[in-house]
């Protein structure tokens, strides 16, 4: 496999901090650049989501989970047993 140097510049606090973060979970810089890299590939786009709306996890987990129950709520329902939803099948078993 050929190699090729890539030059990025970037703050130094921020290098430092991300190296931090990397050696952490046992990776180099160099190494989390080249797995960043192979996932855009594979991805064929960013590995992330970039937007300008962010929401942050913890302030709305609880609102988001009762909203989505909301949603939802009138149509679907659970079966009263956990065989129910297979009592179609039964013949086919």
């Amino acid at each position: 496999m050929l190699t090729a140097n890539i030059n990025v510049r970037t703050d130094a606090a921020l290098k430092a901090q991300a190296q931090q973060v990397f050696e952490s979970i046992g990776l180099d810089l160099s190494t989390a650049v080249n797995l960043f890299l192979k996932q855009a590939v594979k991805a064929n786009n960013l590995p992330f989501v970039v937007g300008v709306s962010y929401v942050n996890p913890a302030d709305n987990i609880p609102q988001k989970r009762v909203s989505r129950r909301g949603v939802w709520k009138d149509k679907y329902s659970l079966p009263d047993s956990f065989d129910a939803p297979l009592d179609g099948f039964k013949e086919y078993m």
